[in-house]
């Protein structure tokens, strides 16, 4: 019996190192199958990715391109402060504008009239409440304002009235060198 019991000795270790083999391979194919499957999901989410991105750019693609050759100048104006007119006079606004300019010439023209723009674009503050330049429209219809001052300014819009009771008349004017007027900062206190 003793070479029986040296047999069954010898035949249990290599039992459950068969088994022990046998949960190995399982475990490493499932891991296998894991990382698969997350790489399947990785690249498909990747391409659904990618796709979307180039959707997103598309219409970015349609932006019209600017040319160096004929490239805004822009004008930076001193910061303005100026009393608004609401009652009690206790409000204030103080305004950085920057113009932006057809090209580097007309820049040059501004620059020649503007103590008088500054002046026109003071005059134009003075007229307003808080009220008024906090609001949307009120922004826009100050941007439009400025806009008119400064073409008003170096003769760009001429009206030429005949008589009160009689219709304006309208002289056609080189196009406005102001593109448009931009603010820098913007603080009513």
């Amino acid at each position: 019996m003793s070479a029986a019991a040296a047999a069954a000795t010898a035949d249990a270790p290599e039992a459950p190192k068969k088994k022990g083999k046998k949960l190995l391979f399982i475990i490493v194919g499932v891991l296998v199958l894991a990382v698969a499957g997350a790489a399947g999901a990785l690249f498909i989410l990747k391409k659904n990715t990618a796709e979307d991105d180039h959707e997103e750019d598309a219409p970015v693609a349609h932006v019209k391109k600017v040319d160096p050759k004929h490239a805004p100048t822009f004008l930076p104006l001193e910061n303005m402060v100026v009393n608004l007119a609401d009652t009690g006079g206790n409000r204030y606004i103080q305004i950085g504008l920057t113009l932006q300019l057809q090209d580097a010439a007309t820049g040059e023209a501004v620059k020649a009239y503007m103590p008088s723009i500054r002046s026109a674009v003071l005059m134009l503050l003075a007229k307003r409440t808080s009220e008024q330049v906090l609001s949307a429209e009120g922004k826009e219809k100050l941007n439009q304002d400025i806009i008119a001052a400064v073409s008003e300014v170096m003769g760009y819009e001429v009206d030429d009235h005949e008589e009160e009771g009689s219709k304006k008349k309208k002289r056609r004017a080189p196009p406005n060198p102001v593109q448009a007027v931009l603010f820098s900062s913007f603080i009513v206190q």
